[in-house]
């Protein structure tokens, strides 16, 4: 690692959300050269020492990449004069710099930091000024201390910005008291981080604070993979092996973690279980709140329930089948029903069905669903606006990651429908329904609608299937596949699947297709081949980018999303000179591509092409098109559904991905007119039936499998659904078996 040593001339590119620069600096001889690296408060003006390396951009040539850095405090009065008018000084500007240096000379510094109070000396700065300067320096101070501390003790730069306006002044006080408040507290920052820095303080690895953080990380990671709680053996043998300590001193810091309310330990079915007391809270709260509901005496209906229905039918010129009927009046009879049922049998016409019946009565109606497209897609098919559940609930955040979010709908300021509809409820995780169920107001009707044997929510919790399994809720469970459905091999083959029986494919005018193809580098090959050229030539008018979509069940490897991704872009949408493209770390965006919204942003502002009205919010999962990237504004405009523009500087390209290739997880809650799906190895545990199925079902013209038959049929084959630590089950059947 080498060292540079300049002054910032001019911040060509700055994010403030995590001090990303790239900047032109001069050396003390006139040269010039372009750093790169996290520095949070830059300004130009200021001198560091950095320590990195050079690096050659593909585009922009040499860069000296820096890893860490120390603020030069400058010498010389040209120095200091740049210094105080860099902008980083409030109420500092050049003619107010020269002053003060004019006065106090090279102890300008010193003099601010030891004895501020004799700025009154300079003409101009009176007892107003003196304390906006006294506060500005003394924050710089204060935060150049933590960004020294923080580097010292390995923390990266990128997170100094976020501690200090979490911590402020007692930033390194409160982290030398408790180190692993990083982890809990910064967005970013794991327990390994923070563990790292407990150490290089001296904190002992059998420290009761050690432990009880430890205790909190496993039962936090666990989460993401969907566990509401751990056993205790489980939970103390992981956190042992982890922390290097005997499981006995792990169990003895449970019971005052349990005390303080930061974990619940409880006996659920015969077995010891530890909970963040969060899920904890979530999962009773659902079970109470759901009994709650069954329970009411609720608004009744305009007319009986066969007679509204009767009128629905005549409304939109259909017969419902008797199965249908049952699930129309569920919804009618009762506070919560659920409707499961795989593709094409007829939820989509139940929900249009319900939703008539409840308007002919008078009801205040709420349709929602998990997901922006979800959504999009009830609103296209009802004619009734469909919101996401967070923009129902309205949802606000304060501060940094997910540490604060809330939703305005409450018991307090409860939601005024009078029944609520849920698409795709599958993805409902516990934070989620305990929130929708907490905004649900006294006498109303909840109506589950989804595909219980679609993958569980990404979040933790297995909520639509421990309601189904606790026999609780009533549930209608549709099997009839209607006559028009059964055209399509889509829907029997995702039947087949469910049923552990292999699907069909390469009939004559038929809809579900495999090609054989040994190795990912050929599988590779022909799904280009596909996508660019084959499908293209076979579907008049198809838009290749738009239609097709790719869903693989991997990010890594050749066929992995990864790895699609570039190679898509490179084929669908290649480098031209009327192309502006962006390079973000390891992504490349060109404009013309295709690009997915990867997280929940409720603040981005957009602006429809048509009529030009304005809004917010674009949503994990929302699919777009780069219509612009402007280099001198460092911003990217994306369209989303063809309407909506939302402008994205800086601080937002990390919400952005490429999407020609999407995991099946992630195409959870969407349709594509085409899927295109590689069948390659992929580890056994997620090799499962249902990952096929929730891959197959997002097809609505086509499915084409490239790769081994045989991998297909050992997905088939594993039902082997992974089990989730769930205590919702077992809460909700024990009031069952009380009742």
């Amino acid at each position: 690692m080498t060292e540079r040593k300049g002054c910032i001339e001019d911040i060509i590119f700055y994010n403030e959300e995590n001090g990303y620069l790239v900047a032109l600096v001069s050396d003390e001889s006139g040269g010039e050269g372009v750093v790169t690296g996290n520095l949070p408060f830059a300004r130009e003006g200021s001198s560091y020492v950095f320590f990195g390396e050079d690096m050659i951009h593909p585009k922009y040539g040499i860069q000296f990449r820096f890893e860490n850095y120390k603020e030069v405090v400058p010498e010389t009065e040209s120095g200091i004069i740049a210094f105080l008018a860099s902008g980083m000084i409030r109420g500092v500007g050049r003619k107010t710099a020269e002053l003060i240096v004019g006065r106090f000379g090279k102890d300008t510094l010193t003099v601010m930091e030891k004895d501020p109070s004799r700025l009154l000396e300079v003409d101009g700065i009176g007892e107003k000024k003196l304390e906006a300067i006294r506060e500005s320096f003394g924050k710089h101070i204060e935060l150049s201390a933590v960004i020294m501390f923080l580097q010292e003790n390995g923390i990266p730069a990128s997170y100094a910005g976020r501690i200090y306006r979490r911590y402020g002044a007692h930033a390194v006080s409160l982290i030398r008291e408790n180190p692993y408040r990083l982890a809990d507290e910064i967005w970013g920052i794991g327990f390994k981080t923070a563990d790292s820095l407990a150490s290089g303080l001296g904190m002992e690895k059998d420290s009761r604070m050690r432990i009880r953080a430890g205790i909190k990380y496993v039962l936090s990671r666990e989460s993401l993979n969907g566990h509401t709680y751990l056993g205790m053996e489980e939970l103390t043998e992981w956190t042992a092996r982890m922390l290097e300590l005997s499981s006995e001193a792990v169990e003895e810091e449970l019971q005052p973690l349990a005390m303080e309310e930061e974990i619940r330990i409880e006996r659920l079915e015969g077995r010891v279980c530890v909970f963040l007391m969060g899920f904890y809270q979530a999962e009773t709260r659902v079970c109470s709140d759901l009994i709650r509901l069954i329970g009411e005496e609720h608004k009744p209906l305009f007319a009986d329930v066969e007679g509204l229905i009767l009128r629905a039918e005549s409304r939109m010129g259909i017969r419902l089948e008797e199965e249908q009927i049952r699930a129309v009046e569920s919804a009618a009879e009762n506070g919560v029903c659920i409707i499961t049922g795989g593709p094409g049998t007829g939820k989509t016409t139940i929900i249009n069905t319900i939703v008539r019946m409840f308007e002919a009565s008078g009801f205040e109606i709420a349709l929602a669903a998990p997901t922006g497209r979800a959504a999009k897609r009830i609103t296209e098919t009802s004619g009734f606006e469909a919101k996401t559940l967070h923009r129902l609930l309205e949802y606000s955040r304060l501060g940094e990651g997910d540490e604060g979010m809330y939703f305005a709908r409450d018991e307090e300021s409860p939601l005024e429908a009078d029944v609520v509809i849920v698409d795709e409820a599958s993805m409902i995780d516990i934070l989620l329904m305990k929130a929708l169920l907490c905004a649900m107001k006294p006498g109303s009707r909840l109506v589950l609608v989804g595909d219980a044997d679609q993958l569980p929510p990404v979040g933790a919790g297995n909520v639509l299937r421990d309601m189904i399994d606790s026999e609780m809720v009533h549930t209608v469970k549709l099997n009839r596949i209607f006559r028009q459905a059964q055209e399509s091999l889509i829907v029997v083959n995702a039947h087949r699947i469910n049923h552990g029986e292999y699907p069909y494919y390469n009939e004559k005018d038929k809809d579900f297709f495999f090609l054989r193809k040994a190795g990912e580098q050929r599988i590779l090959e022909t799904i280009l081949d596909l996508c660019s050229t084959r499908l293209p030539a076979y579907y008049e008018g198809l838009d290749p980018v738009r239609d097709i979509q790719v869903i693989s069940p991997v990010k890594k490897g050749l066929t992995g999303t990864i790895n699609l991704n570039k190679e898509l872009q490179e084929t669908l949408n290649p480098p031209r000179e009327d192309l502006n493209e962006k390079q973000i770390g390891s992504r490349l965006f060109r404009e013309g591509d295709k690009v997915m919204q990867i997280r929940n942003n409720y603040d981005i502002a957009w602006r429809r092409i048509d009529d030009f009205s304005e809004g917010e919010g674009i949503f994990n999962g929302d699919i777009g098109f780069i219509q612009r990237i402007d280099p001198e504004m460092n911003e990217i405009t994306v369209v989303f559904e063809e309407t909506r523009a939302a402008v994205y500087d800086a601080t937002r390209f990390d919400e952005l991905e490429l999407a020609y290739a999407v995991t099946v997880h992630k195409s959870q809650g969407s349709e594509y007119p085409l899927v295109v799906m590689p069948m390659t190895w992929i580890p056994p545990i997620m090799a499962t039936r249902n990952l096929l199925y929730t891959g197959v079902t997002r097809a609505r013209k086509m499915v084409t499998l490239v790769g081994d038959p045989a991998v297909m049929n050992q997905m088939v084959d594993n039902n082997r659904i992974t089990q989730r630590n769930s205590g919702l089950k077992s809460r909700l059947r024990v009031f069952l078996d009380f009742e």
